[in-house]
Parts: structure tokens; C-alpha cells; sequence
């Protein structure tokens, strides 16, 4: 059995540039300068690239948490591209939606899983937690008084309130969110 199959590295490939799309000009790379607000553009390659290289992983990172600590259980775990909810989070991004509700993919893990209770909550926290841990890492390294760039300074700021609402966000104790399979264990 492959870690990560060339489908599931395609799969993330494809999520990283439909989210470096949907969150580009959010928050942008650079502070915004008297020049940008009497040349307002459409698109921005730079702040794509930002967007992408700040976003992408708090999402794969989530997702690959799941995996292997499913994997690390012995059960079969793949991610699965959900392409309903990236092509809602397209959708909301041209019609200049201020909120954005993506929903790039899932992790699908064998049914032999939700046989054992722990195991399953674990698997399930193991996506939040990347995201607690991405979150507080920001957090610190912002609080430090290390000499950061233009582009390091913001990176970090994004990926702080990011990863801060990924796993608030994630912990929901209701439906298909994680908190869910978290706090009530899997189905009955």
C-alpha cells in the first residue's frame, strides 16, 4: 500500500491552485500602497502565490493528518477531492461573496475504523490539532523578536487567524464536522 497515491498527490495539486485562487487579494502579500488603490486590479499573480503558499498547507497539512494517523491505526485512509465544495467556494469568490465556505476534500477512511471509538475520535482530532499546532507555532513566532520580512510578517499573521479558524471551525460538534466525530464518537 502507497503512502500517497499519484491520484491523491493530482488531488492536492488541484485543491492548492482552486484555494490559492479562492483566497487571493484576502489577504494580500504585500501592504496595499496609494498605486493599488487607484489601480485596482482584477487578478494578482503575487498575491496568488501568497494566498496559495499560506493556505494550501494549512488545508493538506490538515487533511494528511487525518491520514496518517489513520494509517498509523493500520486502517486504509485516502483523501478524496470534494469538488462540489471547491466549485461553491469558486462560485463565491467571482460573485465577491464575503463569506467563503470551502470544502475542498475529506479523508476517507476504512469502516474497520468505527469499530474502535478511540481510534476514531483520535483519527478525527488528528486534522484540528495540525491546525492548533500551525496556529500557536504562528503566534509564537510573531510574539518573538525575530527580524521577519514584509512578505514573512504577513505569511505568518494569515496563517495565524487561518489555522485559528480552521479549527474552530472544525471542531463543531455538529454533522460531518470533525468536533462531531470527536466529542460522539462514530455512528452507531
Amino acid at each position: 500500500m502507497a503512502i500517497i497515491t499519484l491520484t491523491e498527490i493530482l488531488n492536492f495539486a488541484i485543491i492548492s491552485v482552486a484555494l490559492g485562487f479562492i483566497f487571493t487579494g484576502m489577504y494580500p502579500s504585500r501592504p496595499k500602497t496609494v498605486y493599488d488603490q487607484m489601480h485596482k486590479r482584477k487578478f494578482s499573480i503575487r498575491d496568488f502565490k501568497f494566498a496559495l503558499a499560506v493556505v494550501a498547507p494549512a488545508v493538506i497539512l490538515h487533511e494528511l493528518g487525518h491520514k496518517f494517523v489513520a494509517m498509523g491505526f493500520g486502517y486504509s485512509a485516502t483523501f478524496e477531492l470534494f469538488p462540489f465544495g471547491l466549485v461553491v467556494g469558486v462560485i463565491l469568490k467571482l460573485v465577491g461573496s464575503p463569506l467563503l465556505l470551502v470544502a475542498p476534500g475529506y479523508v476517507s477512511i476504512g469502516t474497520e475504523a468505527f469499530t474502535n471509538a478511540f481510534a476514531y475520535r483520535i483519527i478525527a482530532f488528528a486534522g484540528p490539532a495540525i491546525n492548533l499546532i500551525l496556529w500557536l507555532g504562528s503566534m509564537f513566532l510573531l510574539k518573538t523578536k525575530i527580524k521577519l520580512t514584509t512578505w514573512q510578517h504577513s505569511a505568518l499573521k494569515m496563517s495565524k487567524l487561518l489555522n485559528m479558524l480552521l479549527f474552530f471551525f472544525n471542531m463543531i460538534p455538529f454533522g460531518p464536522f470533525d468536533g462531531a466525530k470527536v466529542f460522539f464518537g462514530p455512528p452507531s
